[in-house]
């Protein structure tokens, strides 16, 4: 290769602009960080992020950047991670599902932090959010076949890109850039346990650490760390050990293996990675999320809905649920462990709990998986009527199209069905503004006012005019005076 995968790459990156930018990216880009807030308010109070914050409370630090909504300011590095995590924690943000899934807004906080850190104009992080996007979905297009399917987590994508974000506010040069992808890369390798059957709270956590991790590195390179520049096409790197690549002469050497769902050829895309880059933007394929559960199950809850609501369907009326879809979502979503569900983590990648759910209370929102709602008797007495099928029809179709057919039979003989491709949120039936805006006043309507929420959904839509630092501010529960705020403005 005349440049490594990684200069290339590195070089679009620094020499982007906002400027560059079309104004459709632009407002996409702002559409993703309003939806991403909204996730992080949802999840002010959730187990995991608090337990993350009381431990980076106790450990202290630099006051460089804030915690979305609680407003304390600790170390940089640190804050990505719980800002991350906030987005996450709920599984409601956005999905991203090619040859391998992603949730590009987990990279966000690295923007986030190190601008707020430094101070940087909010139009940096609407560059840099857009670069995330843009290389995380490129990343799912690389592998072929994706990494899940050869038994590895996303976060490995997560690994290239946050270094990326958190250079590009910090103002690495390429081949500081270069060096801050060649050290985050080389040691984030997520393998796939954390979603796989009975899950914990590492489902939502490994993605904002390898977040944490990319910043860290970006921090290494600008103070003169070196890391592997050919960590993608070098000898013993990212493609030489997942294999289908030569290493020595740098061209693809396709091997047939075993994966999780069937033997396939693995290989690598290089162009879907890095051919193009700025004649489109992958942030406009992305999808959002109307529900907050493991994004294949949303096309499936949404037939269900449409059919138990439009046949007005009781939950005690139901014999069988009948659930027919890809392959991957039957090993993922289908397992033993998603019938006894015993943590939110598990319920939400649990279709069967999703379902039954969704019967019962008509709707699926983050309090579907409380720990109240999961002791819901009526639940357990409709989720193992629910059986999933697998389809190699329904899987040649994916991703292009997410189909469900849904059979439901009552206890009298009738039988009522439903068949969608698509989910809502997905670019083909698109969030609109006013969804957007029901979906954040109900994540964080427990901790803000109406006007609160008229507020930051305004200042989100204007950001380009601010700085990081005012902007997370404003973002806090408890407001800082009028004076302080102008002070932070001047900056």
């Amino acid at each position: 290769m005349e440049k490594s995968i990684a200069r290339v790459i590195s070089e679009f990156a620094v020499n982007l602009k906002y400027e560059d930018l079309p104004e459709n990216v632009i407002h996409e880009a702002k559409r993703y960080l309003y939806d991403s807030i909204g996730c992080a308010y949802g999840a002010y109070k959730t187990k995991d992020v608090n337990i993350i914050r009381d431990i980076y409370k106790q450990m202290g630090g630099k006051p460089e950047a804030s915690v979305i909504a609680f407003g304390e300011k600790i170390p940089a590095v640190n804050a990505a991670l719980i800002n991350s995590l906030m987005i996450r924690s709920l599984d409601f943000n956005d999905i991203y599902w090619k040859e391998d899934p992603s949730h590009p807004s987990d990279i966000i906080p690295a923007a986030l932090s190190t601008a707020e850190q430094i101070n940087a104009n909010m139009k940096d992080v609407i560059v840099a959010i857009v670069l995330a996007y843009e290389f995380e979905q490129r990343l799912c297009l690389f592998g072929k076949p994706g990494l899940r399917e050869r038994k590895w987590h996303h976060a490995t994508i997560t690994q290239f890109v946050s270094p990326i974000i958190a250079g590009k506010i910090l103002g690495l040069t390429v081949d500081q850039m270069v060096n801050a992808i060649g050290i985050s890369g080389s040691h984030n390798h997520t393998i796939g346990c954390p979603t796989a059957g009975r899950l914990t709270m590492m489902k939502n956590t490994v993605d904002p650490i390898a977040v944490q991790s990319g910043v860290f590195a970006a921090m290494m390179a600008i103070k003169g760390y070196t890391g592997t520049e050919k960590v993608f096409e070098g000898k013993e790197g990212f493609m030489d050990c997942f294999g289908g690549w030569d290493p020595i002469n740098e061209i693809m050497k396709p091997v047939v293996m075993k994966g999780r769902d069937a033997e396939s050829e693995w290989a690598w895309d290089i162009d879907a990675l890095t051919g193009g880059l700025g004649k489109s933007w992958k942030i406009l394929e992305c999808s959002m999320k109307a529900f907050p559960t493991e994004a294949l199950t949303h096309t499936h809850i949404s037939a269900t809905l449409k059919t138990i609501v439009n046949h007005d369907i009781k939950y005690d009326e139901i014999e069988t649920v009948t659930i027919t879809t890809i392959a991957r979502a039957c090993d993922i979503l289908f397992d033993t462990n998603k019938y006894r569900p015993e943590s939110r983590e598990t319920a939400d990648h649990s279709l069967p709990y999703c379902i039954a759910a969704a019967i019962v209370d008509r709707k699926i929102t983050t309090q579907s998986f409380s720990d109240e709602k999961m002791k819901d008797p009526r639940i357990w007495e409709v989720i193992d009527k629910i059986k999933g099928v697998a389809s190699q029809e329904f899987e040649n179709m994916f991703p292009a199209k997410q189909p469900s057919k849904v059979v439901i039979k009552t206890k009298d003989g009738r039988e009522f069905s439903e068949y969608l491709e698509y989910p809502k949120g997905d670019p083909r039936e698109p969030m609109t503004m006013e969804d957007l805006e029901n979906k954040f006043n109900a994540l964080s309507k427990k901790i803000l006012s109406q006007k609160r929420q008229k507020e930051i959904k305004n200042m989100i839509f204007d950001c380009d005019k601010l700085n990081a630092r005012y902007f997370m501010g404003k973002l806090a529960l408890k407001q800082k005076s009028q004076k302080k705020k102008n002070q932070l403005l001047k900056r």
